[in-house]
């Protein structure tokens, strides 16, 4: 698929990878509805990115708001053939903690975001595509989902998140293996340590660390370079049920 047909529905599409995304399919040509809760991020996508995006407000979380976001996408842009799940939390926090265990609801909501949450729109994007006509291969569709290298070695205080993202690793190849039907691939990727605002405003010498603990390159990922991976996995029609990491060649220690 080529990124100027793409028409996108991108969660957590007003900052971060997210945006990083959208900036980067629109400079291609793309079009995009950007799933968010920020009001203010979303009018400044807006402004930057021009009519080639809408900011739609969403918790995905909700089904019936999904599926409102997914019939406000389908309407403005005539179609939706990529969905990219970049919405998330991080969600950190020691099981037993020391003034008490940690409660079932933070635990819960961890994985209502980031999972059910991906699923959700999956489910919602995966029904809009299987009525696309069908191009090469018969594809009609792509999605992507965020995972994390924390899937794989989560450390201390990070059960609930790493639990949340190791579910996006597993339901990746079912969900490629059903949508293949009718020609909808899915994927994963699963970023390291990459700069984000919260990295921004961290002490330099917690960000030289950081930088330290990545062999090569000795630096935090760019949001750029997400954004390139994505764009790989929906011009390569090869590229299905996988996920990959990107990361450096970090391994996470256990704290």
């Amino acid at each position: 698929m080529q990124l100027n047909t793409v028409k996108a529905v991108i969660t957590g599409g007003v900052s971060g990878l997210g945006l990083a995304v959208a900036r980067h399919f629109v400079a291609a040509g793309a079009r995009a509805a950007l799933l968010d809760i920020n009001d203010e991020a979303g009018a400044a996508a807006e402004a930057e990115l021009g009519e080639a995006v809408r900011y739609i407000r969403t918790d995905v979380t909700s089904e019936s708001e999904v599926q409102e976001a997914v019939q406000q996408s389908l309407a403005g842009m005539g179609g939706i053939n990529v969905a990219i799940n970049c919405a998330g939390i991080i969600g950190a926090g020691r099981v037993l903690g020391r003034e008490a265990p940690m409660a079932l609801d933070y635990f819960s909501r961890v994985i209502q975001i980031n999972l059910v949450g991906s699923f959700n729109v999956c489910k919602a994007a995966a029904a809009a595509m299987e009525q696309n006509e069908a191009g090469q291969d018969g594809e009609r569709g792509v999605i992507i989902n965020t995972a994390s290298v924390a899937a794989y070695e989560g450390q201390i205080g990070q059960a609930a998140y790493s639990a949340s993202k190791a579910g996006i690793i597993g339901m990746t190849l079912p969900l490629a293996r059903e949508f293949a039907r009718f020609g909808v691939r899915v994927n994963s990727v699963a970023p390291g340590i990459f700069w984000t605002p919260m990295v921004d405003g961290m002490p330099e010498q917690v960000q030289e660390a950081l930088n330290a603990s990545i062999p090569f390159p000795s630096r935090l990922g760019k949001p750029e370079e997400f954004a390139e991976l994505a764009a790989h996995m929906v011009e390569n029609s090869y590229f299905n049920g996988e996920t990959i990491r990107l990361d450096g060649a970090v391994r996470l220690q256990s704290k």
